[in-house]
């Protein structure tokens, strides 16, 4: 059975404000919020029911010996006592409808929105941050909604009381009605204080969550390097910062606590004592005695339910503050328009939609000035390799630049249409959880879930895929083959159907970088940018990888940026890249032996610079 999606379209969440969001919550569950605020109001005021059936059991049924009216009132209290026991059970289980409406709500907006930015968040935003706001934000924004039902219903039970406190007192009344005011102005303040309490807390709290995720993540290069000691003396330092700011948040909530039971039992006992002098005097009857206590015992728990709401919205607004915040980021500009299919006629009415090439075609980036011919292996040799990357993230456009596809800027082109046909795959993307076969069918980093299965092939049967082809275990292992990854499922326990751990931590790092290339030659993209794919792994092994990605990869487009001469003898164009240009091109050969920065630049790692180049001129390698 499929899982159930809560909300498979959460909406547009209203990111004006804190509140705002809060707001919009609300806003999306309008008839479950209506009943629990119905529910939650029948029942508070059905509390104050109570103490008046005891008052006329009192003063009609003891006081007057009447045995016939003092059952009659006995059966309504507990009449009385099962109703309000059916609408707090239906209270309390509509305002939980609506918490857990609000929280699958707000990690669905997370969720989208982070899916939304990719890329962008670890640079705007800790992975602690991000933590933060799924463990515990989003619970304590919904706890805000409880103000919707038992909230209203304790306005509205103090008005009530209010009023049959007046119909006895109108001194008992104005005691009443001029202590609540009174109450906020004390609570005020600590509230106010929390706020700022929780603010830096919960700040304080994702950078340690980001800080012990570093180091979870890290824990076997530092232990490697001696580091782990120093770093988990840093953690702990950072640790006790965190606690003494815990200890200033619960000194305010201890206060705040205690105020919740304190005020509201200082109400008890001044209006019981003023009562009960007036029973002496005989302002009141017994009768009346007994439902003014009541009544101030009913008080105290909307009281509480204000005091404690409060207490539930400070929290719900920093919370709702960090969401907010999150929700806000944007992604990277890279230009372009929205959704758009391949080789459509563009829209007059939008002339900055551009039809993407209807067949594989060369791209060309006017900032270096390399141009990548179709269906050809090109490596790129860069002297710096932040200049690579820049280049890579031009060409799949992950920035907006001037690079042309077939000569149609790709700040023109749908971005999906982009993603769809151009995959950058870095050595270093990132691995989720799951069987391996999992892994390897699921979609590379920045790539479309629905890559074509090879644009040559289209443009010889005409045939055009709307969507990636499932890949059975032949293909699987073909991709697999072509990245020297075999071994890697062969010491697997169960093979493809063995579960990797997120990040793949249980694999070394040539055998993740091995499964990644695996995944991008599984994906069959018309142009594959590879970004250094053989980093991690040994010259034996580099070497296979080299004649089989030639192999794999023939007829289609791929960009190799690398500096292994390995790699960058099996292409069929090498470019050099320095200073942010191109300054030669030609065969890994023809540029061994024309250019001398060339020849450092891919001999740098070798003992003899010389030997080196007679083997790969020889195509001799070890």
């Amino acid at each position: 059975m499929p899982p159930q999606i809560p909300h498979s379209d959460p909406g547009i969440p209203d990111t004006g404000g804190p509140m705002r969001y809060l707001w919009w919550l609300v806003r999306r569950q309008p008839w479950r919020v209506l009943r629990g605020s119905l529910l939650g109001t029948a029942w508070m005021v059905g509390l104050s029911l109570r103490p008046y059936l005891i008052a006329r059991a009192v003063d009609d049924g003891l006081r007057a010996h009447d045995s016939r009216a003092l059952a009659l009132w006995v059966a309504a209290i507990v009449v009385a006592g099962v109703g309000l026991s059916y609408l707090g059970i239906m209270r309390h289980r509509t305002m939980t409808f609506i918490r857990e409406d609000a929280k699958a709500r707000s990690a669905a907006v997370v969720l989208r929105q982070v899916s939304r930015i990719g890329a962008v968040l670890p640079r705007r935003a800790a992975a602690g941050e991000v933590a933060t706001i799924g463990g515990s934000d989003i619970d304590w924004s919904a706890q805000v909604l409880t103000l919707t039902g038992p909230g209203v219903g304790a306005v509205v039970a103090y008005a009530v009381i209010a009023v049959l406190l007046w119909s006895i007192s109108p001194v008992l009344a104005l005691c009443v009605l001029l202590g609540v005011p009174a109450v906020a102005l004390v609570v005020g303040p600590l509230l106010r204080r929390l706020e700022r309490a929780e603010s830096v807390y919960r700040t304080q709290q994702g950078a340690l969550t980001a800080r012990s995720g570093d180091i979870v993540a890290g824990l076997r290069v530092l232990a490697g390097v001696g580091g782990r000691d120093l770093f988990a003396r840093r953690y702990a330092a950072r640790s006790r910062d965190l606690l003494a700011e815990g200890y200033r948040v619960g000194a305010v909530n201890s206060w705040i606590d205690a105020a919740t039971v304190a005020i509201p039992g200082l109400f008890l006992a001044a209006v019981v004592w003023l009562t009960a002098r007036m029973a002496v005097t005989g302002d009141v009857t017994v009768g009346e005695l007994v439902a003014v206590y009541g009544y101030v015992a009913t008080l105290i728990v909307p009281v509480w339910f204000l005091l404690e709401g409060s207490h539930q919205l400070i929290r719900g607004r920093v919370a709702a503050r960090r969401i907010v915040a999150l929700l806000k980021l944007t992604p990277d500009d890279v230009g372009g328009p929205g959704r758009r299919g391949r080789g459509t006629v563009p829209d007059p009415r939008r002339p900055d939609v551009r039809a993407a090439p209807d067949r594989p075609a060369d791209l060309h980036d006017p900032m270096t000035g390399l141009t990548v011919r179709t269906g050809r292996l090109t490596g790129v040799a860069a002297d710096d390799p932040a200049a690579a990357l820049a280049l890579a993230d031009r060409l799949g456009r992950y920035v907006a630049s001037e690079s042309t596809w077939g000569g149609v800027p790709l700040t023109g082109i749908a971005l999906d249409e982009v993603r769809a046909r151009i995959l950058v795959a870095d050595h270093d993307s990132y691995l989720f959880a799951g069987t391996l076969r999992d892994i390897l069918l699921s979609p590379p980093d920045g790539h479309h879930d629905d890559a074509r299965s090879g644009a040559d092939h289209d443009a010889r049967s005409g045939a055009d895929h709307d969507a990636r082809p499932e890949a059975d275990d032949d293909r699987i292992r073909a991709a697999l083959r072509a990245a020297s990854a075999e071994d890697v499922v062969d010491a697997l326990p169960a093979g493809l159907d063995t579960v990797i751990d997120a990040r793949a931590r249980t694999l070394s790092g040539g055998q993740r970088q091995r499964v990644r290339l695996a995944r991008a030659l599984l994906a069959e993209p018309e142009v594959l940018i590879l970004v250094d794919p053989t980093s991690a792994v040994d010259a034996h092994t580099e070497a296979r990888i080299a004649d089989r990605l030639r192999t794999a990869r023939a007829g289609r487009t791929t960009i190799v940026l690398a500096t292994s001469p390995l790699l960058l003898s099996r292409a069929d164009l090498v470019a050099h890249l320095r200073a942010g240009r191109i300054v030669a091109t030609g065969t890994h050969t023809d540029l061994l032996d024309q250019d001398p920065g060339y020849r450092y630049l891919v001999a740098r790692g070798s003992a003899d610079p010389d030997i080196d180049r007679s083997a790969d001129a020889a195509g001799v390698h070890p």
